[in-house]
Protein backbone atom coordinates (compact mmCIF):
# COMPACT_ATOMS: atom_id res chain seq x y z
CA UNK A 1 0.00 0.00 0.00
CA UNK A 2 2.47 2.75 -1.09
CA UNK A 3 -0.19 5.33 -0.69
CA UNK A 4 -0.45 4.82 3.08
CA UNK A 5 3.00 4.94 3.15
CA UNK A 6 3.41 8.14 2.03
CA UNK A 7 0.29 9.06 4.58
CA UNK A 8 2.84 8.22 6.77
CA UNK A 9 5.50 10.48 5.61
CA UNK A 10 3.11 13.44 5.73
CA UNK A 11 2.68 12.93 9.30
CA UNK A 12 6.26 13.29 10.49
CA UNK A 13 6.43 16.53 8.25
CA UNK A 14 6.05 20.02 9.24
CA UNK A 15 2.21 20.12 9.93
CA UNK A 16 2.18 23.81 9.56
CA UNK A 17 3.21 23.53 6.79
CA UNK A 18 0.34 21.06 5.48
CA UNK A 19 -2.05 23.65 6.20
CA UNK A 20 -1.35 25.85 4.32
CA UNK A 21 -1.52 24.15 0.87
CA UNK A 22 -5.11 23.32 1.28
CA UNK A 23 -8.63 24.60 1.86
CA UNK A 24 -10.29 22.86 4.97
CA UNK A 25 -13.76 24.14 3.97
CA UNK A 26 -14.06 21.81 0.65
CA UNK A 27 -15.62 18.87 -0.61
CA UNK A 28 -13.54 16.05 -1.92
CA UNK A 29 -14.59 13.10 -4.01
CA UNK A 30 -18.05 13.23 -2.98
CA UNK A 31 -16.69 13.71 1.26
CA UNK A 32 -17.74 16.91 2.60
CA UNK A 33 -16.16 18.30 5.67
CA UNK A 34 -18.68 20.88 6.31
CA UNK A 35 -20.87 18.54 7.58
CA UNK A 36 -17.80 17.11 10.12
CA UNK A 37 -17.10 17.86 13.68
CA UNK A 38 -13.33 17.11 13.47
CA UNK A 39 -13.57 17.13 17.27
CA UNK A 40 -15.96 14.52 17.50
CA UNK A 41 -13.88 11.17 17.50
CA UNK A 42 -16.67 9.09 15.95
CA UNK A 43 -17.36 11.53 12.51
CA UNK A 44 -13.42 12.46 12.26
CA UNK A 45 -13.10 8.24 12.36
CA UNK A 46 -15.61 7.55 10.11
CA UNK A 47 -14.71 10.78 7.66
CA UNK A 48 -10.71 9.68 7.40
CA UNK A 49 -11.69 6.29 6.99
CA UNK A 50 -14.06 7.28 4.17
CA UNK A 51 -11.08 8.94 2.51
CA UNK A 52 -8.80 5.96 2.93
CA UNK A 53 -11.06 3.64 1.35
CA UNK A 54 -10.98 6.11 -1.82
CA UNK A 55 -7.19 6.05 -1.51
CA UNK A 56 -7.48 1.85 -1.37
CA UNK A 57 -10.21 1.33 -3.72
CA UNK A 58 -8.64 4.06 -6.32
CA UNK A 59 -5.05 2.34 -5.92
CA UNK A 60 -6.55 -1.38 -6.28
CA UNK A 61 -8.38 0.15 -9.40
CA UNK A 62 -4.68 1.59 -10.30
CA UNK A 63 -2.91 -1.62 -9.38
CA UNK A 64 -5.48 -2.99 -12.32
CA UNK A 65 -5.56 -0.73 -14.88
CA UNK A 66 -2.01 -0.54 -14.91
CA UNK A 67 -1.76 -4.33 -15.30
CA UNK A 68 -4.07 -3.86 -18.24
CA UNK A 69 -2.36 -0.91 -19.75
CA UNK A 70 1.37 -2.65 -20.10
CA UNK A 71 -0.29 -5.55 -21.72
CA UNK A 72 -1.65 -3.17 -24.20
CA UNK A 73 1.31 -1.30 -24.59
CA UNK A 74 3.23 -5.32 -25.29
CA UNK A 75 1.09 -5.56 -27.76
CA UNK A 76 1.68 -2.52 -29.53
CA UNK A 77 5.41 -3.22 -29.03
CA UNK A 78 5.24 -6.47 -30.60
CA UNK A 79 3.36 -5.16 -33.96
CA UNK A 80 6.42 -2.68 -34.06
CA UNK A 81 8.56 -5.87 -33.26
CA UNK A 82 6.81 -8.06 -36.01
CA UNK A 83 6.56 -5.10 -39.24
CA UNK A 84 10.38 -4.85 -38.05
CA UNK A 85 10.91 -8.26 -38.91
CA UNK A 86 13.44 -9.13 -42.07
CA UNK A 87 11.03 -10.40 -44.66
CA UNK A 88 12.50 -13.48 -44.71
CA UNK A 89 10.86 -14.28 -41.18
CA UNK A 90 7.55 -12.25 -42.27
CA UNK A 91 7.57 -14.61 -45.09
CA UNK A 92 7.61 -17.91 -42.53
CA UNK A 93 5.29 -16.23 -40.48
CA UNK A 94 2.72 -15.65 -43.42
CA UNK A 95 3.29 -19.19 -44.59
CA UNK A 96 2.48 -20.35 -40.67
CA UNK A 97 -0.68 -18.12 -41.01
CA UNK A 98 -2.02 -19.09 -44.28
CA UNK A 99 -1.53 -22.98 -43.05
CA UNK A 100 -3.50 -22.39 -39.70
CA UNK A 101 -6.44 -20.18 -41.66
CA UNK A 102 -6.40 -23.12 -44.02
CA UNK A 103 -7.05 -25.56 -41.10
CA UNK A 104 -9.67 -23.52 -39.34
CA UNK A 105 -11.51 -23.24 -42.70
CA UNK A 106 -11.18 -27.12 -42.93
CA UNK A 107 -12.28 -27.39 -39.51
CA UNK A 108 -15.75 -25.69 -39.63
CA UNK A 109 -16.05 -27.92 -42.28
CA UNK A 110 -15.82 -30.99 -40.69
CA UNK A 111 -18.41 -28.67 -37.57
CA UNK A 112 -20.73 -28.90 -40.04
CA UNK A 113 -20.61 -32.83 -40.57
CA UNK A 114 -21.07 -32.95 -36.81
CA UNK A 115 -24.67 -33.53 -36.68
CA UNK A 116 -25.30 -36.56 -38.65
CA UNK A 117 -25.07 -39.11 -36.45
CA UNK A 118 -26.41 -38.99 -32.37
CA UNK A 119 -23.55 -39.91 -29.99
CA UNK A 120 -25.61 -42.84 -28.58
CA UNK A 121 -25.98 -44.34 -32.16
CA UNK A 122 -22.17 -43.59 -32.63
CA UNK A 123 -21.35 -45.55 -29.20
CA UNK A 124 -24.01 -48.45 -30.42
CA UNK A 125 -22.09 -49.12 -33.56
CA UNK A 126 -18.95 -48.85 -31.83
CA UNK A 127 -19.67 -51.97 -29.84
CA UNK A 128 -21.06 -53.54 -32.71
CA UNK A 129 -18.04 -52.94 -35.07
CA UNK A 130 -15.87 -55.86 -35.03
CA UNK A 131 -19.05 -57.88 -36.26
CA UNK A 132 -19.49 -55.31 -39.31
CA UNK A 133 -19.85 -55.52 -42.05
CA UNK A 134 -20.21 -59.04 -42.38
CA UNK A 135 -23.17 -58.98 -39.95
CA UNK A 136 -24.63 -56.82 -42.55
CA UNK A 137 -24.52 -59.35 -45.12
CA UNK A 138 -25.58 -61.83 -42.59
CA UNK A 139 -28.61 -59.89 -41.24
CA UNK A 140 -29.52 -59.04 -45.38
CA UNK A 141 -29.04 -63.03 -46.34
CA UNK A 142 -31.10 -63.86 -43.35
CA UNK A 143 -33.79 -61.90 -44.81
CA UNK A 144 -33.63 -62.57 -48.74
CA UNK A 145 -33.66 -66.21 -47.26
CA UNK A 146 -36.89 -65.53 -45.00
CA UNK A 147 -38.09 -64.23 -48.46
CA UNK A 148 -37.39 -66.98 -50.36
CA UNK A 149 -38.52 -69.22 -47.68
CA UNK A 150 -42.19 -68.00 -47.59
CA UNK A 151 -42.29 -67.87 -51.23
CA UNK A 152 -41.31 -71.75 -51.53
CA UNK A 153 -44.22 -71.82 -48.53
CA UNK A 154 -46.96 -70.20 -50.60
CA UNK A 155 -46.32 -72.35 -54.12
CA UNK A 156 -45.99 -75.61 -52.11
CA UNK A 157 -49.42 -75.04 -49.67
CA UNK A 158 -50.75 -73.95 -53.30
CA UNK A 159 -49.58 -77.15 -55.40
CA UNK A 160 -50.93 -79.15 -52.22
CA UNK A 161 -54.61 -77.53 -52.21
CA UNK A 162 -54.21 -78.62 -56.33
CA UNK A 163 -53.50 -81.95 -55.49
CA UNK A 164 -56.24 -82.09 -53.32
CA UNK A 165 -58.43 -80.75 -55.26
CA UNK A 166 -57.45 -83.27 -58.05
CA UNK A 167 -58.15 -86.37 -55.71
CA UNK A 168 -61.81 -85.38 -54.74
CA UNK A 169 -61.96 -85.19 -58.89
CA UNK A 170 -60.45 -88.50 -58.99
CA UNK A 171 -62.78 -89.68 -56.31
CA UNK A 172 -65.92 -88.38 -57.29
CA UNK A 173 -64.78 -89.69 -60.96
CA UNK A 174 -64.43 -93.40 -59.46
CA UNK A 175 -67.73 -92.64 -57.69
CA UNK A 176 -69.42 -91.89 -60.71
CA UNK A 177 -67.88 -95.03 -62.70
CA UNK A 178 -69.14 -97.60 -60.25
CA UNK A 179 -72.41 -95.31 -61.18
CA UNK A 180 -72.10 -96.14 -64.48
CA UNK A 181 -71.09 -99.41 -64.24
CA UNK A 182 -74.36 -99.92 -62.31
CA UNK A 183 -76.60 -98.13 -64.89
CA UNK A 184 -75.06 -100.78 -67.55
CA UNK A 185 -75.56 -103.80 -65.91
CA UNK A 186 -78.59 -102.98 -64.99
CA UNK A 187 -79.75 -102.05 -68.07
CA UNK A 188 -78.22 -104.78 -69.78
CA UNK A 189 -80.43 -107.45 -67.06
CA UNK A 190 -83.43 -105.29 -68.20
CA UNK A 191 -82.78 -105.60 -71.66
CA UNK A 192 -82.37 -109.28 -71.43
CA UNK A 193 -85.53 -109.94 -69.34
CA UNK A 194 -87.60 -107.93 -72.17
CA UNK A 195 -85.83 -110.07 -75.13
CA UNK A 196 -86.38 -113.33 -72.85
CA UNK A 197 -90.39 -111.94 -72.99
CA UNK A 198 -90.65 -111.05 -76.15
CA UNK A 199 -88.78 -114.15 -77.26
CA UNK A 200 -91.88 -115.90 -75.17
CA UNK A 201 -94.72 -114.77 -75.84
CA UNK A 202 -93.98 -113.31 -79.77
CA UNK A 203 -91.75 -116.89 -79.99
CA UNK A 204 -89.62 -114.44 -81.73
CA UNK A 205 -85.86 -114.97 -82.54
CA UNK A 206 -83.84 -112.30 -80.33
CA UNK A 207 -80.57 -114.09 -80.64
CA UNK A 208 -78.97 -110.73 -82.11
CA UNK A 209 -80.59 -108.82 -79.70
CA UNK A 210 -79.16 -110.59 -77.07
CA UNK A 211 -75.77 -109.92 -79.05
CA UNK A 212 -76.26 -106.43 -79.14
CA UNK A 213 -76.81 -106.26 -75.64
CA UNK A 214 -73.78 -107.91 -74.90
CA UNK A 215 -71.68 -106.00 -77.18
CA UNK A 216 -72.95 -102.82 -75.89
CA UNK A 217 -72.63 -103.95 -71.93
CA UNK A 218 -68.77 -105.55 -73.10
CA UNK A 219 -67.81 -101.90 -74.33
CA UNK A 220 -69.40 -99.90 -71.92
CA UNK A 221 -67.94 -101.99 -68.55
CA UNK A 222 -64.60 -102.46 -70.34
CA UNK A 223 -64.50 -98.23 -71.33
CA UNK A 224 -66.01 -97.91 -67.51
CA UNK A 225 -63.18 -100.24 -66.06
CA UNK A 226 -59.92 -98.63 -68.23
CA UNK A 227 -60.92 -95.44 -66.86
CA UNK A 228 -61.48 -96.36 -63.44
CA UNK A 229 -58.52 -97.65 -63.46
CA UNK A 230 -56.74 -95.49 -64.64
CA UNK A 231 -58.32 -92.90 -62.76
CA UNK A 232 -57.03 -95.51 -59.73
CA UNK A 233 -53.68 -94.84 -60.47
CA UNK A 234 -53.92 -91.51 -60.91
CA UNK A 235 -55.27 -91.15 -57.66
CA UNK A 236 -52.13 -93.21 -56.50
CA UNK A 237 -49.86 -90.28 -58.07
CA UNK A 238 -52.03 -88.01 -56.42
CA UNK A 239 -52.13 -89.17 -52.81
CA UNK A 240 -47.79 -89.63 -53.30
CA UNK A 241 -47.63 -86.54 -54.23
CA UNK A 242 -49.40 -84.89 -51.49
CA UNK A 243 -47.24 -87.03 -49.17
CA UNK A 244 -44.04 -85.50 -50.46
CA UNK A 245 -45.60 -81.98 -50.62
CA UNK A 246 -46.58 -82.65 -47.03
CA UNK A 247 -43.11 -84.05 -46.05
CA UNK A 248 -41.35 -81.03 -48.41
CA UNK A 249 -43.73 -78.53 -46.74
CA UNK A 250 -42.36 -79.94 -43.47
CA UNK A 251 -39.17 -79.11 -43.89
CA UNK A 252 -39.32 -75.90 -45.27
CA UNK A 253 -41.34 -74.81 -42.26
CA UNK A 254 -38.30 -76.00 -40.00
CA UNK A 255 -36.30 -74.16 -42.40
CA UNK A 256 -38.57 -70.65 -41.62
CA UNK A 257 -38.72 -70.92 -38.09
CA UNK A 258 -35.22 -71.26 -37.52
CA UNK A 259 -34.67 -68.64 -39.94
CA UNK A 260 -37.09 -66.51 -38.21
CA UNK A 261 -35.09 -67.21 -35.02
CA UNK A 262 -32.05 -66.20 -36.50
CA UNK A 263 -33.46 -63.14 -37.64
CA UNK A 264 -35.15 -62.50 -33.82
CA UNK A 265 -31.29 -62.74 -33.06
CA UNK A 266 -29.63 -61.09 -35.13
CA UNK A 267 -32.14 -57.76 -34.81
CA UNK A 268 -31.48 -58.03 -30.94
CA UNK A 269 -27.78 -58.14 -31.44
CA UNK A 270 -27.45 -55.68 -33.55
CA UNK A 271 -30.72 -53.23 -31.98
CA UNK A 272 -32.23 -52.90 -35.12
CA UNK A 273 -35.44 -53.72 -36.93
CA UNK A 274 -33.92 -54.43 -40.61
CA UNK A 275 -30.78 -54.90 -42.82
CA UNK A 276 -31.71 -51.66 -44.20
CA UNK A 277 -31.62 -50.02 -40.83
CA UNK A 278 -28.13 -51.28 -39.92
CA UNK A 279 -26.56 -50.55 -43.47
CA UNK A 280 -27.93 -46.80 -42.64
CA UNK A 281 -26.31 -46.72 -39.20
CA UNK A 282 -23.09 -48.21 -40.72
CA UNK A 283 -22.90 -45.96 -43.18
CA UNK A 284 -22.74 -43.28 -40.86
CA UNK A 285 -20.67 -45.04 -38.79
CA UNK A 286 -18.05 -44.96 -41.33
CA UNK A 287 -18.60 -41.46 -42.44
CA UNK A 288 -18.57 -40.12 -38.91
CA UNK A 289 -15.49 -42.28 -37.95
CA UNK A 290 -13.67 -40.49 -40.84
CA UNK A 291 -14.54 -36.94 -39.97
CA UNK A 292 -13.33 -37.47 -36.80
CA UNK A 293 -10.32 -39.24 -38.04
CA UNK A 294 -9.66 -36.39 -40.04
CA UNK A 295 -10.63 -34.00 -37.12
CA UNK A 296 -7.83 -35.93 -35.06
CA UNK A 297 -5.47 -35.16 -37.57
CA UNK A 298 -6.56 -31.61 -38.30
CA UNK A 299 -6.24 -30.55 -34.67
CA UNK A 300 -2.49 -32.91 -34.63
CA UNK A 301 -1.45 -30.18 -37.71
CA UNK A 302 -3.17 -27.11 -35.84
CA UNK A 303 -0.96 -27.88 -32.70
CA UNK A 304 2.37 -28.28 -34.49
CA UNK A 305 2.03 -25.34 -36.78
CA UNK A 306 0.74 -23.20 -33.73
CA UNK A 307 3.93 -24.53 -31.88
CA UNK A 308 5.87 -23.70 -34.82
CA UNK A 309 4.16 -19.98 -34.89
CA UNK A 310 5.07 -19.61 -31.13
CA UNK A 311 8.57 -21.01 -31.36
CA UNK A 312 9.39 -18.51 -34.45
CA UNK A 313 7.74 -15.42 -32.97
CA UNK A 314 9.50 -15.95 -29.80
CA UNK A 315 12.64 -16.05 -31.76
CA UNK A 316 11.85 -12.93 -33.32
CA UNK A 317 11.12 -10.96 -29.28
CA UNK A 318 7.44 -11.13 -29.34
CA UNK A 319 6.56 -10.91 -25.39
CA UNK A 320 3.03 -12.42 -25.84
CA UNK A 321 3.27 -14.84 -28.70
CA UNK A 322 0.28 -17.13 -28.10
CA UNK A 323 -1.74 -13.97 -28.81
CA UNK A 324 -1.05 -14.14 -32.09
CA UNK A 325 -2.58 -17.39 -32.78
CA UNK A 326 -6.14 -15.74 -32.37
CA UNK A 327 -5.31 -13.53 -34.75
CA UNK A 328 -3.22 -14.44 -37.65
CA UNK A 329 -4.77 -13.06 -40.04
CA UNK A 330 -3.49 -9.67 -39.40
CA UNK A 331 0.02 -12.07 -40.02
CA UNK A 332 -0.58 -11.91 -43.58
CA UNK A 333 -3.18 -8.70 -44.54
CA UNK A 334 -1.63 -5.73 -43.37
CA UNK A 335 -5.63 -4.01 -42.97
CA UNK A 336 -5.97 -6.17 -40.65
CA UNK A 337 -3.05 -5.34 -38.58
CA UNK A 338 -3.99 -1.72 -39.01
CA UNK A 339 -7.18 -2.43 -37.66
CA UNK A 340 -5.62 -4.35 -34.41
CA UNK A 341 -3.55 -1.42 -34.19
CA UNK A 342 -6.18 1.50 -33.71
CA UNK A 343 -8.24 -0.79 -31.45
CA UNK A 344 -5.22 -1.06 -29.41
CA UNK A 345 -4.57 2.42 -29.40
CA UNK A 346 -7.91 2.85 -28.54
CA UNK A 347 -8.38 0.27 -25.61
CA UNK A 348 -4.98 2.11 -24.10
CA UNK A 349 -6.42 5.99 -24.47
CA UNK A 350 -9.37 4.49 -22.44
CA UNK A 351 -7.15 2.92 -19.57
CA UNK A 352 -5.15 5.95 -19.54
CA UNK A 353 -8.11 8.37 -19.13
CA UNK A 354 -9.58 5.61 -16.70
CA UNK A 355 -6.14 5.58 -14.06
CA UNK A 356 -5.43 9.26 -14.39
CA UNK A 357 -9.15 9.55 -13.01
CA UNK A 358 -8.33 7.29 -10.29
CA UNK A 359 -4.80 8.74 -9.79
CA UNK A 360 -6.58 12.03 -9.13
CA UNK A 361 -9.11 10.31 -6.68
CA UNK A 362 -6.23 8.89 -4.79
CA UNK A 363 -4.24 12.12 -5.00
CA UNK A 364 -7.58 14.04 -3.56
CA UNK A 365 -7.93 11.33 -0.71
CA UNK A 366 -4.55 11.87 0.15
CA UNK A 367 -4.67 15.43 0.31
CA UNK A 368 -7.53 16.08 2.37
CA UNK A 369 -6.01 13.22 5.11
CA UNK A 370 -2.88 15.71 4.56
CA UNK A 371 -4.66 18.82 5.03
CA UNK A 372 -6.57 17.38 7.93
CA UNK A 373 -3.74 16.96 9.65
CA UNK A 374 -2.52 20.32 9.35
CA UNK A 375 -5.69 21.71 10.51
CA UNK A 376 -6.13 19.51 13.79
CA UNK A 377 -2.21 18.65 14.41
CA UNK A 378 -3.76 17.35 17.71
CA UNK A 379 -4.98 14.01 16.38
CA UNK A 380 -2.22 13.32 14.15
CA UNK A 381 -1.41 10.84 16.26
CA UNK A 382 -4.45 9.29 16.30
CA UNK A 383 -4.96 9.90 12.27
CA UNK A 384 -1.91 7.89 12.19
CA UNK A 385 -3.16 4.69 14.09
CA UNK A 386 -6.16 4.77 12.03
CA UNK A 387 -4.19 4.64 8.99
CA UNK A 388 -2.41 1.88 10.58
CA UNK A 389 -5.16 0.00 11.51
CA UNK A 390 -6.60 -0.25 8.18
CA UNK A 391 -2.81 -1.03 6.39
CA UNK A 392 -2.86 -4.54 8.93
CA UNK A 393 -6.97 -5.20 7.70
CA UNK A 394 -6.24 -5.19 4.08
CA UNK A 395 -2.50 -6.81 4.59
Amino acid sequence: MGLFNKIKDIFTRDSQDASDEFDADREVNGLNRDRVDMHDSLQREAYIKACLEQMSEASGELDILGGEYNLVTSYLTDMEEIEALSPEYREQLKEYAKKLLELEGNKEKLEEKKGIMREDDFAHMERIEQFMPEGYEKLKEAEEYQVAVKKDLGRLDGERHAYYFRRNELINSQKNMKGITLICVSSMIALVLILACISMLLQLDVTIGYAIAVVIAAVALTLVYVRFHESQRELVRVEKSINKLVLLQNTVKIRYVNNTNLLEYLYVKYDVNSSVQLKKLWDKYVEELKRREEEKQMQMDMDENQAALIRLLRRCRIQDPGVWLHQVQALIDSKEMVEIRHELILRRQKLRKQMEYNANVAQEAQGEVKDIVGQYPEYAEKILDLVSDYEKALA
